[in-house]
């Protein structure tokens, strides 16, 4: 049997692309270079090989077309900057294996940047996961942000902690939120914010020039109440007061609006950028997700977004 290696694979998705953006996206060769960050001759060898292999036929004969087409479906009815579909596990759709691989190559773009970037992110399991993916790298020129605060509520480190862990890894100057994700009252969240630490690192985040941030659902699983940020009680009227999400601990409805409600009074992460300018990633999947997911493009608090086929089909489905 032979098996193709890892970079062969890579090679054949990259190709996959190439041909899907050249045959059916209608793009130029310098546009696919643009777009898939490599140089102009490396898109037409990428194209070449697309039709060598076989990839390209009536159809691009390869599971990356459908998600491809989800893709630029997606971008078009949210105006999304980018938008990063991967294939969906037909036994665990809501599995977030594949949404780390991919969320590590956007990473990976950015920390290859010669120019100095500063990093932002909220926390989370798929983002943790995302960071797992990454090679060891050297990026001393470059800033991670943390949006959120990085304790329990026993003063204990979060255990999804993206900012040390990465920065760990790619050397990079790193800047985590000393803080709990919740204040006990919204006097204690003004004191928090006006340490002069924690107002460099909320400054800090505001420049960003790219977020990466998880989406959490409202359910019975909400990972803020799992982690013991919301007692029952509380998620029961947030819920009934048309929670649907949250971003960075900012509850919002279906809409995309924020709740005026006593918990986000209280919530310590950086203020939300709505509509920003620069890339914000959602990264999330799960059919328990796709409300949550919706809202934060309704409402801009996400302008790019790395999920499953399975989840943006369900996306598109939406209201």
């Amino acid at each position: 049997m032979n098996t193709k290696s890892k970079s062969e694979l890579k090679r054949l998705e990259d190709a996959a692309r190439a041909g899907w953006l050249y045959y059916v996206g209608k793009n130029t060769q310098d546009e696919i270079a643009q777009k898939l960050n490599v140089s102009r001759q490396s898109a037409q060898r990428l194209v070449a090989l697309a039709v060598s292999e076989g990839l390209i036929k009536v159809r691009l004969d390869h599971p990356i077309a459908q998600c491809m087409d989800l893709a630029e479906r997606l971008k078009s009815k949210f105006d999304l900057i980018d938008c990063e579909i991967v294939p969906s596990d037909p036994a665990d759709p809501s599995a977030i294996t594949g949404l780390a691989q991919r969320g590590s190559r956007v990473l990976e773009q950015y920390l290859k940047s010669e120019q100095p970037q500063t990093l932002a992110f909220g926390t989370g399991r798929a983002l943790k996961a995302c960071i797992d993916e990454l090679p060891a790298m050297k990026c001393p020129h470059h800033q991670i942000v943390s949006l959120v605060g990085t304790m329990m509520s026993d003063g204990s480190a979060s255990p999804y902690d993206i900012v040390v862990s990465m920065a760990d890894r790619v050397k990079s100057k790193h800047y985590p939120m000393p803080l709990p994700v919740l204040a006990s009252s919204v006097e204690e969240k003004n004191t928090f914010h006006q340490l002069q630490p924690v107002n460099n690192i909320l400054n800090l985040a505001k420049q960003a020039d790219v977020t990466f941030v998880g989406i959490g659902h409202m359910g019975p699983r909400s990972p803020l109440l799992v982690d013991g940020f919301l007692k029952q009680n509380e998620l029961d009227e947030l819920t009934q007061n048309g929670a649907v999400g949250e971003v960075i601990s900012w509850i919002f409805n279906e809409q995309g609006q924020l709740l005026d409600s006593s918990i986000n009074h209280r919530v310590a992460s950086s203020p939300i950028s709505v509509n920003s300018t620069k890339p914000v990633y959602g990264i999330a999947a799960g059919e328990n997700k796709v409300s949550a997911i919706h809202a934060a493009l309704q409402g801009k608090l996400i302008n790019s977004l790395i999920t499953n086929e399975f989840t943006a089909e369900l996306i598109l489905k939406q209201n």
